[in-house]
């Protein structure tokens, strides 16, 4: 099959010929017909995660319909559309038993520690725990977003965020998580403020329901202007970025008794973010983590999509072909970019 790989961390990727994957006892194999390009592949790329092994295929946002079933898979035939989880649990864990398969002991997770989606043809673990059927009426250019960015967005606004409406909720960092917060969050009846450095971003998260906008490039104090705007800060204030600077203005924009939903991953390389605990404790602060959700957890938000109430094909700014993988991959360091770019393997 082909498939983009790298081999030195933060050094160009390329497209080559490599084996094609074998399905486990309890797994299958994936023909990708679309995988979105995150923030996430490009960390994984730079040598910022350390489940990642040299030679290594990213690519975790996926979609596709099966090539193989392993035989101790009771719930899936060879031709079903499916998609899944970036955390790929492993069902029978601590975690698991508790229904709380994206913080999984023994999870995997294509792209970081496998071999990934940017390729024909992925490899996933522990079918029957963690595949989600696609509908018909659904494309897999749309449906590869659900098992990271949108999925993520969901959960951290609804379940982690507890949103409420007329609640304020404050978005720092409008890529592809980011947007799909701003438009679930509206969907809620949320009054959305959404923060970004980019005009087309904040373009876009406009046009996905955002109430007000702040450029961080020119507000100065960002969390100042996200209370102002509020009308003394926000209930809930996703970092949907992750970087030190977007982490200590979520926290400060929150009024009393608010809640930070850290989403966007934190390198260690850019160091540890500034929190201010004092304020955290007058003010009685929530400091929570949001990491995907588990394939049971779906349905809510695929009855929401199907209804039109969400629309996550919207947020497809772009599609390319595998051979433009590679460069799109590396652009995301510079700029993160509005909307999402997909890949087609199979073009």
């Amino acid at each position: 099959m082909r498939a983009v790989v790298f081999e030195r961390y933060g050094e160009p990727a390329e497209v080559r010929d490599v084996a094609d994957p074998v399905p486990s006892l309890d797994g299958v194999v994936v023909r990708v017909e679309a995988t979105g390009l995150c923030r996430s592949d490009w960390h994984g790329w730079m040598g910022h995660d350390p489940d990642v092994v040299l030679p290594h295929v990213p690519g975790h946002e996926l979609a596709g319909v099966l090539e193989a079933v392993g035989d101790r898979v009771a719930r899936w035939r060879p031709g079903d559309r499916v998609t899944v989880p970036f955390v790929c649990a492993c069902g029978s864990c601590g975690a698991c038993a508790e229904g709380d398969q994206q913080v999984c002991e023994r999870q995997t997770q294509p792209g970081f520690t496998h071999w990934g989606s940017f390729a024909q043809y992925v490899a996933l673990e522990h079918a029957d725990v963690n595949l989600v059927a696609v509908p018909e009426e659904m494309s897999f250019v749309t449906a590869a977003g659900l098992g990271c960015r949108f999925a993520t967005a969901f959960r951290a606004v609804v379940a982690q965020g507890r949103v409420a409406p007329g609640q304020w909720v404050a978005v720092h960092g409008c890529g592809g998580v980011g947007l799909s917060a701003v438009m679930i969050a509206a969907a809620s009846g949320a009054r959305v403020v959404a923060v970004d450095i980019s005009p087309d971003a904040l373009d876009l998260a406009r046009k996905f329901g955002a109430a007000e906008c702040v450029d961080a490039s020119t507000a100065g104090d960002v969390a100042e202007a996200v209370r102002e705007l509020s009308g003394g800060g926000a209930h809930v204030s996703l970092d949907a970025l992750g970087s030190p600077a977007t982490c200590a203005a979520s926290v400060g924009g929150l009024r009393r008794r608010g809640r930070h939903i850290q989403v966007g991953l934190l390198p260690s390389a850019a160091g540890d973010p500034v929190v201010p605990m004092s304020r955290v404790i007058a003010l009685e602060l929530e400091l929570l983590g949001s990491h995907g959700m588990p394939a049971h957890a779906y349905a809510p938000m695929l009855e929401l999509v199907r209804a039109g109430a969400v629309r996550p094909d919207l947020l497809v700014t772009s599609t390319i072909p595998l051979s433009e993988a590679p460069a799109a991959l590396a652009a995301m360091g510079a700029a993160p970019g509005a909307g999402v770019t997909v890949v087609e393997p199979q073009r």
